[in-house]
């Protein structure tokens, strides 16, 4: 008994020393809880006085694998709380937060997770109106008059809600691919939180919200673009790194290696997306993320990488040579392609839009290839089909690298984040050549966030002869290597 009563004030210091030591790590510090009632304030505006609108979170992880709240609940409450709800109601515009019981086990092992029992507190950090624990979701739903006749409309996400490190472009893909699979054919977790919507409400007429948050997320505030610069920001240091690390032999996971360093350092959650570094022949695959084989003295190198920070990212990429030094060949293509960038950035303003961009840039192109020479007929062929390619303005940036809202098509408006992504292929040698830059729109203009990415033919050469912050050269071995 003696054994028990000792244990049981343990376990109980424990918990008090956890919780004091994780007092400051339960809920984001980024946003005011002033920005996030502001932005569900746009979603009451646009669902209206007889709508609701019900969001769900992100489920829990497996085993010890750490949680990462969806994008959209994290933009509507900042709370990091897995199995949450969050429901809008348009007739009162009242928030009311769904969150599971304390867990206090699981606390005592990983820290505080926020949960019904603190009600008080969590409309204290979040500005929510009302806290309750998960199993008055259906309740309310099913009460206060919301499915008496004529009940409201409810809007809920149709697309694939982003918890991770991937864009909806690939989620659905994903969910493609199950669904063709006869072995799986599994619906997805939105499809089925409709379903089981439908079938328990069906007074309501289920409306997809997902258009109007994708539009919100398209302008970013002044704190989104400060942590987007910050994420640019990590991510061209980590590229610089990669540089100083660059040798024939060494590997190409290894320039991830250090570019990954780089993201720990400056505390990111993980990468964004999985590291696109090929050399030679493996760049001119536009998603390469093998990284299993060895830069060749000759070639060049793609390395696209940025971090998952904050729940936002990034998208930088340079080319360089392995051994430092741009051939007579690789400068004409590299120029030209550095050329096409700034061309491009000249021309984003506000009003314009990308259309307008591409054809200005494209003018100036053609006037830019006058009195121009190339090695071989084949990269003049890359270069003019390169000048009518259409996809160097690319897609919005935000939480997630292929953010949510569209960008071609509209006219451009300050806050709008988006990449400019000139390349080229020369199909004969299967080289591509391409960078990538950050463009945000601001009040009078663009502002290209990551330009500190060396980019010219001098600045990358400068910075390759330097050393890297890990020597990944080929002489260094595991301590159990002979």
């Amino acid at each position: 008994m003696k054994f028990k009563n000792t244990l049981t004030v343990f376990l109980f210091l424990l918990s008090i020393i956890s919780a004091i030591a994780q007092e400051k790590n339960y809920y984001q510090t980024d946003f005011s809880k002033e920005e996030f009632a502001a932005r569900r304030a746009k979603i009451f505006d646009a669902i209206g006085n007889q709508s609701i609108a019900v969001i769900q979170g992100a489920g829990g992880t497996p085993g010890v694998s750490v949680f990462r709240q969806s994008n959209t609940f994290y933009y509507l409450t900042g709370v990091e709380s897995p199995h949450a709800y969050l429901l809008l109601n348009g007739k009162n515009m009242r928030s009311t937060l769904y969150l599971p019981h304390r867990d206090s086990g699981m606390e005592i092992n990983q820290g505080k997770v926020l949960s019904a029992e603190d009600a008080e507190l969590v409309k204290e950090l979040t500005g929510i109106d009302e806290v309750k624990g998960i199993e008055f979701l259906a309740r309310d739903l099913s009460g206060s008059g919301l499915i008496r006749p004529p009940a409201p409309l409810l809007y809920v996400e149709f697309s694939p809600v982003e918890s991770g490190n991937d864009s909806r472009d690939e989620l659905l893909a994903k969910q493609i691919m199950a669904a063709s699979d006869p072995w799986d054919g599994s619906a997805s977790r939105e499809a089925e939180f409709i379903q089981k919507l439908t079938s328990r409400f069906p007074q309501f007429e289920i409306k997809n919200l997902s258009p109007i948050l994708d539009g919100m997320r398209l302008i970013k505030s002044e704190k989104e673009i400060e942590i987007i610069r910050e994420a640019t920001q990590i991510a061209g240091l980590a590229i610089i790194e990669a540089m100083k690390s660059t040798n024939p032999g060494v590997y190409e996971y290894q320039l991830g290696a250090a570019a990954k360093y780089v993201f720990t350092l400056h505390g990111a959650m993980g990468d964004s997306y999985p590291a696109i570094i090929g050399g030679g022949t493996n760049a001119y695959m536009g998603h390469y993320f093998h990284k299993t084989d060895k830069l060749v003295d000759g070639d060049l190198v793609l390395m696209d990488y940025a971090p998952d920070y904050k729940y936002y990212s990034s998208d930088v990429t340079r080319i360089w040579p392995v051994n430092g030094k741009f051939t007579k060949e690789q400068r004409a293509l590299y120029e030209f392609i550095v050329a096409y960038r700034d061309a491009l950035f000249r021309y984003i303003k506000p009003g314009v839009t990308s259309n307008e961009v591409l054809d200005q840039a494209a003018a100036e192109m053609k006037e830019y290839m006058k009195g121009k020479t190339f090695v071989k007929p084949a990269h003049l062929k890359a270069v003019e089909e390169g000048i009518k390619f259409r996809g160097h303005f690319q897609h919005p940036v935000g939480m997630i690298v292929h953010d949510v809202g569209q960008v071609h098509g509209v006219k451009l408006q300050p806050g709008m984040i988006f990449t400019i992504d000139p390349m080229i292929w020369i199909r004969e040698e299967r080289l591509y050549i391409r960078i990538e830059d950050v463009a945000l729109v601001t009040e009078d203009g663009v502002e290209n966030m990551s330009a500190f990415v060396p980019s010219s033919i001098e600045e990358i050469e400068q910075i390759i002869a330097k050393k890297g912050i890990i020597d990944f050269s080929p002489a260094v071995k595991l301590p159990l290597d002979k």
